[in-house]
């Protein structure tokens, strides 16, 4: 029974698996009937803020996905599913951006759409700029702005001009060379090209103290008139290189009109007035004698807390000096009160009288200290320190006397007159009969001394004697010649080349004691020499650098030459006139380049702080020999100065004055370059060479 239970089972499954039978459908003809994907459009969404994000979502009708093509990076794409989009970032700038649609079938449609991408203008630009004396501070914020560029107005360049970068958050600090009104211009960038500019207009500059001398171009000299002054910085009625205060009470001005010196907040410090050091100094030029010149200090902060005194003019139209003290205050007014901080001063010209439109002229205010207890001169000699007895003396009629530096009107100097009449010998011996505090330190190795003269003529001689003040028969002395006419120039003097017929130097005698003579063997005739800073010599190795004498025997003078132009330094042909020199340079200009030229890199920067006057020696074959004088940086050509001046002498020695008063001192130069006749190619042949020497600041 069981079996037969189970064989009906099995046939049934079979028959079941029979009857099931596959249907196979192979009719894909509803397919064909799908039309191209058509309509196709796309729709560009620009970020605002500058990024140059565009999400890019393609359309179309009977389109499962597109290709999206960019446009800006060849032909590579993104596949994109029909109503989804794609982003990418664009550079502002103008594109093609291709959509390709696929429909269902396999059948494609392109379609393209010109994309702008056009970044938005900085917004709502603002800046913040402050002062400091020389230096500002520069900050800005902007909306959409992406950075920020600074013009500081000071540059001379203009194509381009140049600038510094800062993000929003940064602050740059600049500090200007000289004092002035400048234009800061702060330009705000967006991703592209559209910019927001700001200018603000500054003035920078430190601010004025004592001694006030006018001449700093660090300082703002603005005056603050009343009562109808008129004041501005002029040129020196007697000497137009010196700058000064020029002050006009114009017709009609009160009889209290009168200029403050500087600004309303005064001096940088307080005048340091107390009862036992109460006076003040100014230079005053005026129109007449036994004229009212009044000087009143006060607290800037409290005009109550003020001093006042007078003081008359004795000559007319030449300067003086005129010291005002005030412990001995104008009649009527407050005494001095040394609790009181004094930091602001002012000027009252012809006091007590209207106005008559008549011109005064005041120069070199200064404190005027208590005489200290002065020690003992010694080397260095500067002429600068008040605490060191600076008398001199005289012999053979000779006559020194304290000076300003006529080119530096801060400078204390020494003025020399060798008066008509005056011995052949005459000098002056620096310092007392008693010398130098400490003896001369005179080695074998360092066995010279340097003085700063200002000559009226070059090919001078001054002689620099040293000798034991307990002894004069123990002595050294030698002889240098000027080469500079009304300029300074450092003079070296070599004591192992003594005088002729004088004793050698011998460096176990103390010398102690030194004296100079100025145009030595031969008699007064009015000469005046200034002279300042009496040192020892530098001692050491040699290092090449300003001057350049090309008398060195352990320097080397490397010049490279350029387009045509070939220096080299020989013995000198024309020892002659001013330059009797062992060793000159050597110019010839070759067929080249019109700027063929020559220069030598020292390896340390040009000093050009206190002096920026180049003077060179020069013997052309020619009058009206263009000569260029130029001073670079040494890895950025960009960063130069030049001066050309032309010959005046043919077949002579000569001293050519190049002017850098203008130079940025701010800047690094170490490259000195020479160009003869620029603008005309040379031949090599004798009227295209030049010899030249002494390349020297002054």
């Amino acid at each position: 029974m069981n079996a037969r239970k189970y064989f009906y089972s099995i046939a049934l499954l079979l028959a079941v698996t029979a009857g099931c039978k596959k249907e196979s459908y192979t009719d894909t003809s509803f397919v064909n009937g799908i039309t191209s994907p058509a309509k196709l459009s796309v729709l560009f969404d620009i970020t605002q803020d500058n990024s140059g994000l565009v999400t890019i979502t393609p359309n179309g009708e009977g389109a499962v996905s597109y290709d999206v093509y960019y446009g800006d990076a060849g032909s590579t794409y993104v596949k994109v599913q029909s109503g989804k989009n794609v982003q990418h970032t664009y550079a502002e700038g103008n594109y093609t951006v291709k959509i390709v649609g696929h429909g269902l079938n396999g059948k494609t449609t392109e379609f393209t759409q010109p994309l702008t991408v056009s970044f938005r203008a900085p917004e709502n630009l603002k800046t913040t700029v402050t002062t400091s004396g020389l230096s500002i501070n520069v900050s800005a914020s902007a909306t959409y702005e992406t950075l920020f560029k600074v013009y500081y107005g000071d540059s001379t360049a203009v194509n381009p001009e140049p600038f510094k970068s800062f993000l929003e958050g940064q602050t740059l600090t600049h500090t200007y060379a000289g004092a002035g009104v400048y234009v800061v211009r702060v330009v705000a960038l967006s991703g592209g090209a559209a910019t927001t500019t700001l200018l603000d207009t500054i003035k920078v500059g430190k601010q004025i103290d004592l001694p006030v001398t006018f001449d700093d171009p660090n300082y703002d000299y603005t005056m603050s008139d009343f009562g109808g002054n008129q004041s501005s910085v002029a040129a020196d009625p007697a000497n137009p290189a010196n700058k000064v205060l020029k002050a006009i009470k114009t017709a009609g001005a009160e009889v209290w009109a009168g200029t403050t010196i500087g600004t309303s907040l005064g001096f940088a410090t307080k005048i340091p007035v107390t009862a036992a050091s109460s006076k003040m100094s100014v230079r005053v030029y005026s129109p007449a004698a036994g004229l009212d010149i009044k000087l009143k200090i006060e607290d800037h902060n409290n005009g109550n807390h003020a001093v006042e005194t007078d003081v008359k003019t004795t000559v007319a139209n030449k300067w003086e000096t005129l010291t005002f003290d005030f412990n001995s205050p104008a009649a009527g007014t407050p005494g001095l009160n040394a609790a009181y901080t004094y930091d602001k001063a002012s000027l009252f010209f012809n006091f007590g009288v209207n106005g008559d439109g008549k011109a005064y002229y005041a120069d070199d205010l200064k404190f005027v200290p208590s005489a200290p207890a002065l020690t003992q001169i010694n080397l260095p000699v500067t002429f600068d320190d008040a605490t060191v007895n600076y008398t001199m003396t005289d012999f053979g009629n000779n006559q020194t006397t304290d000076a300003i530096d006529p080119t530096n009107a801060a400078n204390k100097v020494k003025l020399t007159t060798k008066p008509n009449g005056a011995e052949v010998w005459a000098g002056v011996t620096i310092g007392t009969p008693a010398g130098f505090l400490a003896k001369v330190p005179l080695t074998a190795t360092s066995n010279k001394m340097t003085v700063r003269v200002y000559s009226p003529a070059a090919g001078i001689d001054i002689k620099l004697k040293l000798e034991d003040h307990t002894n004069g028969a123990n002595s050294v002395e030698t002889d240098v010649l000027s080469t500079v006419a009304n300029g300074w120039e450092t003079l070296t003097f070599d004591f192992t080349k003594n005088a002729s017929g004088t004793p050698a130097v011998n460096y176990a005698t103390t010398y102690d004691k030194a004296s100079i003579f100025f145009d030595f063997g031969n008699a007064g005739n009015g000469k005046k020499f200034y002279w300042d800073d009496v040192k020892m010599a530098a001692s050491g190795p040699e290092v090449l650098g300003i001057p350049l004498t090309f008398e060195s025997a352990t320097l080397s003078y490397a010049f490279t030459n350029f387009n045509g132009g070939t220096v080299t330094v020989i013995a000198n042909p024309k020892s002659s006139g001013i330059n009797t020199s062992a060793k000159v340079g050597k110019m010839v200009k070759n067929p080249g380049e019109t700027y063929g030229g020559s220069y030598i890199t020292l390896p340390n920067p040009i000093d050009f702080s206190t002096k920026k006057t180049f003077t060179m020696k020069v013997y052309s074959p020619r009058v009206g020999a263009k000569v260029l004088l130029k001073v670079e940086n040494l890895t950025d050509g960009g960063t130069s100065f030049e001066k050309e001046v032309t010959t005046t002498k043919a077949n002579e020695w000569e001293t050519l004055t190049f002017d850098y008063s203008t130079i940025n001192t701010a800047k690094s130069y170490q490259k000195v370059v020479l160009i003869f006749d620029n603008g005309t190619s040379g031949d090599g042949s004798a009227n295209y060479t030049w010899l030249f020497d002494d390349i020297s600041l002054n």
